[in-house]
């Protein structure tokens, strides 16, 4: 009696486990959870277990490829099961619009923006939708449909000057230098006193060399508004490039004022100083610079120079390290 007594517990987890219900296999809506949360290798796994000529599944699987940042991986999967899925579905919205983003990520421009523009006439209101849109239609010199997504981001008319130039600002980031300067020039045809114009005209002559040109822009702009802190930062550095070293201090001590928290300033001036002979000013200012940008190679090695004309030779060779290592691509331990 003792001996089956101490069996029993045994025996009854072996019927219990024979008698237990198998877990259902996740659904299409817990695998797409999954995936939302950034378990795209749980996702995938369950996946597998699928059938494999389910355009559900190879949507899943697209989209699960997608947020892994394999956009070519996903850009196979999902391509072809488009047109499988139901009209209207939310599947195959969501899957248009991965695809085109997709393409956009891999710089398929004429194929993300069909699939891209799709995506709008149901999600007119996206903000990330609308950015991306712009860049593409820039890509693709598309201006005034890049104007008009741009527009609907920071909710201005596309026909304002203010438009003009905030498409002509992210047409100089993505260096579509011409583009952007008709953009420019027709904001001040709308609005001959428009803020900014002149600033980005500045930006677009020193780009192409024109110092003077572009202080002249600078100094149109500071005049129109005389808080504009990187135009005052960007004057002082035009001077720099001119070896101009008393107006560019100039410059940009006014820009420090304003804004004294933007490492360029400081990099600028503390090369002006080193340059002027005065290394023990200029070691203040840089290691400001290195303190709100601490993976700045050009700040670390202005210092380094600064510490080495001031004989402190020990700390000018750990900045001197530094700068190789960040100007190798390596961030500052």
């Amino acid at each position: 009696m003792m001996a089956s007594g101490l069996l029993l517990p045994a025996v009854l987890a072996l019927v219990l486990s024979q008698s237990a219900t198998p877990a259902p296999p996740p659904d299409r809506a817990e695998i797409r959870g999954w995936i939302m949360d950034g378990q795209t290798a749980r996702a995938l796994e369950a996946l597998k277990a699928q059938p494999q000529d389910s355009p559900w599944v190879r949507y899943l699987t697209g989209l699960a490829y997608y947020h892994r940042d394999d956009h070519v991986r996903a850009i196979e999967l999902l391509a072809p099961v488009i047109a499988e899925l139901p009209d209207g579905s939310p599947e195959r919205r969501e899957a248009v619009q991965v695809l085109g983003l997709s393409y956009f990520v891999a710089g398929r421009l004429q194929e993300a923006l069909p699939l891209l523009e799709e995506t709008r006439a149901w999600a007119s209101d996206t903000m990330e939708l609308a950015r991306v849109l712009g860049a593409a239609y820039i890509q693709t010199r598309q201006p005034a449909k890049a104007r008009e997504a741009i527009a609907q981001v920071f909710g201005v008319p596309p026909e304002s000057a203010d438009a003009h130039l905030l498409a002509a600002q992210q047409m100089i980031r993505l260096e579509f230098e011409d583009m952007a300067e008709t953009e420019i020039r027709r904001a001040l045809e709308i609005d001959p006193q428009a803020r900014e114009a002149h600033y980005l005209l500045g930006q677009l002559a020193v780009h192409r060399a024109r110092f003077d040109e572009g202080i002249e822009h600078f100094r149109t702009e500071i005049a129109r508004n005389p808080l504009h802190a990187m135009a005052y930062y960007r004057l002082g550095e035009t001077y720099a490039r001119q070896q101009k070293w008393d107006a560019a201090t100039e410059a940009l001590q006014r820009s420090l004022w304003i804004n004294p928290y933007y490492s360029g300033t400081y990099i600028v001036l503390g090369r002006a100083y080193l340059t002027r002979g005065q290394p023990s000013t200029a070691e203040g200012l840089l290691r400001r610079a290195v303190e709100y940008d601490p993976n700045n190679a050009s700040a670390h090695y202005l210092l380094a120079q600064a510490l080495q004309r001031l004989g402190r030779q020990d700390e000018a060779a750990r900045e001197f390290e530094v700068a190789a290592r960040l100007s190798e691509g390596q961030p500052r331990r």
